[in-house]
């Protein structure tokens, strides 16, 4: 119900876009986000976006990444900018409803992408 893409390879430095299309849920109604999963390490919070509007991030990636939604297109965004070779991860989107204190547990959240691979090189 989650499809994600727009990984791929980029020098550091560089920009990707991610993005996450939905159906067969109530997007709008979701709270959306990204996590990622590192080489060899546990799957890691990223960003969300709450269904309420506000957003939440990783301090790695803050001022760097941006996560927007579009709810007329269900889909939801990761821009990446000012990508580093430790960003290198598959990304994963996923939709749930979290309440605030688990916004960044990757348990909270029901529905996941299948990944998409993003490759930082140095």
């Amino acid at each position: 119900q989650l499809q994600a893409s727009g990984g791929g390879l980029v020098q550091a430095g560089g920009s990707l876009k991610l993005s996450c299309g939905a159906s067969g849920l109530t997007f709008s109604g979701y709270t959306m986000g990204w996590f990622r999963q590192p080489p060899g390490k546990e799957r890691e919070f990223v960003a969300s976006l709450w269904r309420g509007g506000r957003t939440y991030y990783a301090d790695s990636v803050k001022g760097r990444f941006t996560i927007s939604r579009d709810n007329a297109k269900n889909t939801v965004y990761l821009e990446m900018n000012n990508l580093k070779p430790e960003d290198t991860a598959v990304y994963y989107c996923a939709g749930g409803l979290p309440i605030m204190s688990a916004i960044s547990t990757p348990a909270a959240y029901r529905y996941w992408g299948q990944g998409t691979l993003v490759t930082v090189s140095s």
